[in-house]
């Protein structure tokens, strides 16, 4: 389960376009982040998570948000301000479960190191699809976890939701902003689309083809899209973007990540279910937890600032700024597969610790939280106002990092306080 969204440029309070998404996923699937430079390659393939494709002569620079065992990504951004989110959409286009095609996440970091605009990372995505499919389990420990996938694809002018169901896809442009879930949602209402000779899985004889076509109607899982919430999600991302008509800003897009499904006194991560945006693991019916979060205000003229969390669950988490060109992430240490040193594990255990008295150990660190997140973002402010060029650009993201590095380790060391 995913939440992602984009408001263009005219949405936004400083006429830059912004883009915000959780990545929902299984609890123990940590998320790396990486950023990786422009590289060229004399290889003629590239190894995808499962199969291999075509390499290009160039790649783009990248800063992407992953599951650290997979090559793909859930969201990112690349030197040209190309920036997508890709969510999990449940269809009745029959999946071979064979692992002989891409993930989304693959699309999503193909499109991402080859292309220069919004479109031209359409084209990679449809012409991927075309040639090899999605026939791929986008699972961590759940190798049955097989689905298909929709995108949010912008650059710094543009922006367009891309539905997938097999080979089969349709595109809407988003006019001035926009969210997507997990379930599809473009009906009738395509600016494109393409349908693929899609087996599909029963009771396809009773849902002859609408007239007229549309692509949620004739391609969507109702059991799975309706217990994913994806509707409710989608209303509530949605809803909470328009109240910040010609206003929003990049704090308010961090403010409707960490949205849960009952107003903060009340929520309790333990009783959570897939309504939230800030989605918390409970059980079988909701096996998700938001497991990275990514806000991105993207520029014309000046360096795009990439939030990254780089931890779980953003109601607790610090929104860290990284930027095209600089180191920050040259030497940082990615997570395994269990507890290691790296800023994801470090935050999940205290993260984990807090959701056991969720209200009463949130409070204690809140004002931490959020002293650091508004200097962050005053700091921000200051040095784009500034004109600052790169290099200071990279020595306030390292010092963003190590702030959060300690803030984490002052917190794990005080866990001690409350044991009886």
């Amino acid at each position: 389960m995913c939440d992602t969204l984009i408001a263009l440029p005219s949405f936004t309070a400083q006429n830059n376009l912004i883009f915000a998404k959780n990545s929902d996923r299984e609890p123990n699937e940590a998320q790396a982040l990486v950023h990786i430079p422009r590289k060229q390659h004399t290889a003629s393939t590239l190894q995808c998570t499962y199969i291999e494709v075509p390499q290009v002569q160039e790649s783009y620079e990248v800063i992407l948000s992953k599951p650290f065992q997979m090559w793909g990504a859930e969201m990112g951004i690349n030197e040209y301000g190309v920036v997508i989110g890709n969510e999990a959409v449940f269809t009745r286009a029959k999946i071979k479960k064979n692992n002989s095609g891409l993930t989304g996440m693959d699309l999503l970091r193909l499109a991402l190191e080859r292309s220069k605009t919004a479109r031209e990372a359409i084209s990679q995505i449809t012409a991927l699809l075309e040639k090899f499919g999605q026939n791929a389990s986008g699972g961590y420990e759940n190798k049955a976890f097989f689905y298909h996938n929709s995108f949010i694809i912008s650059d710094t002018d543009q922006a367009y939701i891309l539905e997938t169901a097999g080979k089969s896809w349709a595109l809407k442009k988003i006019k001035a902003a926009g969210s997507i879930s997990n379930g599809l949602q473009i009906g009738s209402d395509y600016d494109e689309i393409h349908l693929a000779e899609e087996k599909l899985d029963f009771p396809f004889n009773l849902f002859p083809k609408p007239q007229p076509f549309s692509f949620r109607e004739h391609f969507s899982d109702f059991l799975y899209t309706k217990v994913g919430n994806a509707k409710k999600r989608q209303s509530c991302s949605y809803g909470l973007l328009q109240k910040d008509k010609g206003g929003l800003t990049v704090e308010k897009a961090m403010a409707i990540l960490k949205t849960h499904e009952a107003p903060d006194p009340d929520f309790n991560p333990n009783k959570a279910s897939t309504a939230s945006l800030c989605m918390h693991a409970t059980g079988l019916t909701n096996p998700s937890t938001t497991t990275g979060s990514m806000v991105a205000e993207v520029r014309k003229n000046k360096p795009s600032t990439v939030w990254l969390t780089g931890t779980s669950m953003p109601c607790i988490s610090v929104f860290i700024p990284f930027f095209m060109g600089t180191k920050t992430l040259t030497e940082f240490t990615q997570p395994g597969a269990s507890p290691d040193s790296s800023l994801w594990w470090q935050a999940e255990l205290l993260h984990r610790w807090i959701c056991e008295d969720y209200q009463v150990r949130k409070r204690d660190i809140q004002n931490d939280l959020l002293t650091l997140q508004q200097s962050f973002l005053k700091q921000e402010a200051s040095l784009m106002s500034a004109g600052a060029n790169l290099s200071e650009l990279d020595i306030f993201s390292n010092e963003c990092l190590l702030k959060v590095m300690q803030f984490y380790e002052k917190w794990s060391e005080n866990i001690n306080l409350y044991q009886p």
